[in-house]
Order: structure tokens, then C-alpha cells, then sequence
């Protein structure tokens, strides 16, 4: 295999076509997700289909439709589900959730996605890559409004997001009916700040919601936290 190809114990995931290539959020969202009661799943811009394969991984039998805007990644994603051994119950869509919501006559029991947050600041030269980190094509509101409009009564929408940008999509998440009810703040390393949020969303505010840390590294290279090693050992080859 290729130095673009990333293996996983159960997968492998090509991308050279990706404008994203595999990291820490998008590991950390789909091994931290809840599927319990899961029976259908929507990834929102699923890139190379890491994060959809890792839910198709987790659950038995729970039907996954992936969405991608950007053609090459689509095609991307499409190679490494049907490579993948759960390619019999997912389906990939090469489209905007705008329009893919206004289409689809379906709701989720789960809803993930590893979003855009950029708002502003310098764009690179790379355009694919700018549509990716910044909130160009996929703006905080239309994200919500769309997970708000596909997620069923009692489902969950699950994001992770920087820190500031987390506690931004929190607040505005409640202004389009979704309310954080599991909120994980991801430390780097011992010592550092507070560098990721993973949020899980539903449509019902929480009297209380339910709080944790997870750190990363506890020393130097490849010094993982127990919590870490335990999130992540299903899927990452060293662990």
C-alpha cells in the first residue's frame, strides 16, 4: 500500500485525493459517539469516510449515509467503503446537505460531522482545502438547521469543534432548537489548555449535562492516557 493509505485494524482508508487527510478529530468523533440505539447514521461531509466506517465498525446493523460536497473526496470515500466490510449497508452522496435535506425523506438517529470552523482569518491558495476548514460552503446556521430538520425526536447530533469555536456552536446550536446534553473538552497533553470539544447535541434541553476531560498524552511521543488508549484501541493499529 501507499504512504497515502491509512490503515486501521479493521480498514484502510486511501487519500491522496482528500484535501483533509486523517487526524485526531475525526478519529476522536467517531470512536467518542454514542450508537447505542443507533439504527440509522448521517455523516455530514464525510471527507474520506473515516468517520462514517468507524460508526459502520461500532454498530451491527445500523444503516450509514455519508454526504460529501467535493467530487474528488466523494470518489475517495466511495473506494474505501466499497473496499470496507460494511459496504452492504452504506450509502454516499456527492451533494451539499443544503440540498441533500431538502430531498431526502428520512430522519437520523445519529447525526455526526467533523465541520468547517474557520470564520474568518487568512484563506491558503488551496480552494478545496479553504472549503474544508472554513465555513464557506457550510455555515454554522445551515449545519444546524439542517441536523435539526434530519434528527429524529430522540436522537443525537454529535460535532467536535476548537475550543472557542465549540463554545460558539453551543450557544448558537440552542437558537435552532438543539441543546447540549455531553460535552468532552480533548487536552492535548498534561499541563496544556483545553484544546477540542466534543458535543453531543439533542432536541430536548438537558437539566443537567454530562461533563468530562480527555487527555491525550500524559508524557512524550506515544505516551497516551489510559482513557485515550481505551477510546481508540479498536481502531488504531499501535494501541
Amino acid at each position: 500500500m501507499s504512504s497515502d493509505i491509512f490503515k486501521f485494524k479493521q480498514f484502510h482508508i486511501a487519500q491522496e485525493q482528500c484535501s483533509m487527510k486523517i487526524g485526531t478529530d475525526g478519529v476522536l468523533l467517531g470512536a467518542w459517539v454514542s450508537t447505542e440505539g443507533a439504527n440509522s447514521v448521517l455523516d455530514i461531509g464525510t471527507g474520506s469516510g473515516v468517520i462514517a466506517l468507524m460508526v459502520a465498525q461500532r454498530t451491527k446493523a445500523a444503516k450509514i449515509s455519508a454526504v460529501e460536497i467535493d467530487e474528488k473526496s466523494f470518489n475517495q470515500a466511495k473506494q474505501n467503503i466499497d473496499n470496507s466490510p460494511w459496504s452492504s449497508r452504506m450509502d454516499l452522496y456527492n451533494n451539499t446537505i443544503q440540498d441533500y435535506a431538502k430531498t431526502i425523506n428520512q430522519t437520523f438517529d445519529l447525526i455526526v460531522c467533523n465541520p468547517p470552523f474557520f470564520t474568518g482569518g487568512t484563506f491558503s491558495n488551496n480552494q478545496e482545502r479553504n472549503d474544508v476548514r472554513h465555513t464557506i460552503k457550510l455555515p454554522n446556521g445551515d449545519l444546524l438547521m439542517c441536523a435539526n430538520n434530519l434528527l429524529n425526536k430522540n436522537g443525537k447530533f454529535c460535532v467536535i469543534l476548537p475550543y472557542i469555536e465549540g463554545l460558539r456552536f453551543k450557544e448558537m446550536a440552542e437558537t435552532y432548537g438543539l441543546y447540549a446534553n455531553r460535552v468532552t473538552s480533548v487536552i492535548g497533553k498534561v499541563g496544556k489548555p483545553v484544546e477540542r470539544l466534543l458535543i453531543e447535541f439533542c432536541k430536548e434541553k438537558c437539566d443537567t449535562v454530562k461533563e468530562d476531560e480527555l487527555v491525550i498524552q500524559i508524557g512524550g511521543r506515544d505516551e497516551y492516557s489510559e482513557e485515550y488508549v481505551s477510546l481508540t484501541k479498536d481502531f488504531y493499529l499501535k494501541m
